[in-house]
């Protein structure tokens, strides 16, 4: 199978051509959303200054909020801003025993976040001096691993578009 792509072999255009046909409606045409927004996303830390130290020493993500988690004792919830009033939240769980961050149905694939392209490229070049492996792609996306395992993207495509395509 060499030369080969995952996916070469599988053509789901009709599909999409029907779903996009029976449920995207044109930007006109769409209802209001009745979220307000992102307030937080939450991921699961297993050292909260190693993830301190990764999203806002290297990815320049400021901390804006470190306290006890209302819901079990002992353990910390803390929160980055990411932009336009939206937080990247952890929590730690000590004593939980939880396992090694794993893709399962339902879970997270990756958090996409967009950053200005010249903010991009100074991102890029700390990731290369710190010796962080990222997966570079379609010229504006870098897919890394976090600390605890949890896959980031930063694309330098800004907020409601794609690979030059509208998607808000």
């Amino acid at each position: 199978m060499s030369g080969t792509t995952h996916g070469d072999d599988v053509d789901r255009s009709a599909e999409w051509d029907r779903i996009r046909a029976e449920h995207l409606r044109p930007a006109g045409e769409r209802p209001t959303s009745s979220a307000r927004g992102v307030h937080h996303v939450a991921l699961l830390s297993s050292d909260v200054e190693r993830t301190i130290r990764f999203y806002q020493d290297l990815l320049e993500f400021p901390l804006t909020e470190v306290f006890e988690n209302r819901d079990y004792r002992g353990s910390t919830h803390f929160f980055f801003d990411i932009g336009h009033g939206n937080a990247l939240a952890f929590f730690d769980f000590p004593g939980l025993g939880l396992e090694d961050y794993a893709e399962v149905l339902g879970g997270l694939h990756h958090l996409a976040i967009s950053v200005e392209p010249e903010r991009w490229a100074h991102l890029k070049a700390k990731l290369d001096d710190a010796g962080i492996a990222y997966h570079h792609e379609s010229g504006s996306s870098l897919y890394l691993s976090g600390p605890d395992g949890e896959r980031v993207e930063l694309i330098s495509d800004p907020l409601e578009e794609m690979y030059g395509r509208a998607i808000g």
